[in-house]
């Protein structure tokens, strides 16, 4: 494995931490400006589907990246590629292999990510259409505190995918990674 010191950073933005910091979307985008983002994932947990549209539209117009939006495929035709976790997926079938193939039938060959967590995920994933995985949690996080960290074990693990990995959970600008980790998951790092 070849070291990947341009992993690219895949920038989080969660509408709960926002608020709980007293930051506005649009000014947290405009801070984001400052960095080279070429993803950004747009995460709601709490917010109505007017409320999610309302924030991918802002987004888009101060954004020019790629825009995935978190488990709302309602909100795809405002995005460019939905990312979805591991219980949200299996609400559409116990089959993973079925749920996929009707997410896809909703979003077409827009981009999909799928959370993964360790191994065992990650060899399910590899035999799923899918663009991407995100892999977590690497460190301890303030934002998910019941997150297991999976630390070095991770690393080794992602080296078993067959998708661009992104590593997410207290990842920091600085971190370097070894391929096929492609992607900084970095919320938090990126507030002021």
């Amino acid at each position: 494995m070849v070291q990947n010191a341009s992993a690219k950073i895949y920038a989080l933005v969660d509408k709960e931490t926002l608020l709980g910091r007293g930051v506005s979307l649009l000014s947290h985008l405009e801070h984001l400006k400052n960095f080279d983002i070429p993803i950004l994932q747009y995460r709601n947990k709490n917010g109505t589907l007017e409320e999610k549209k309302s924030d991918l539209l802002l987004i888009r117009e101060h954004y020019q990246g790629i825009l995935i939006v978190n488990d709302t495929v309602e909100l795809i035709e405002f995005a460019d590629g939905l990312h979805i976790g591991q219980e949200d997926i299996r609400e559409y079938s116990a089959n993973l292999n079925e749920s996929v193939k009707k997410v896809r039938g909703m979003i077409g060959r827009k981009l999909l990510g799928l959370s993964t967590h360790n191994l065992s995920e990650i060899e399910e994933a590899n035999r799923l259409d899918l663009d991407y995985i995100g892999l977590g949690a690497y460190r301890a996080t303030q934002t998910k505190s019941e997150a297991n960290i999976g630390g070095e074990a991770l690393l080794e693990a992602a080296k078993h995918s067959i998708h661009p990995v992104g590593i997410i959970g207290g990842v920091k600008l600085e971190d370097e990674f070894e391929e096929p980790i492609l992607y900084k998951v970095i919320g938090s790092a990126l507030y002021r």
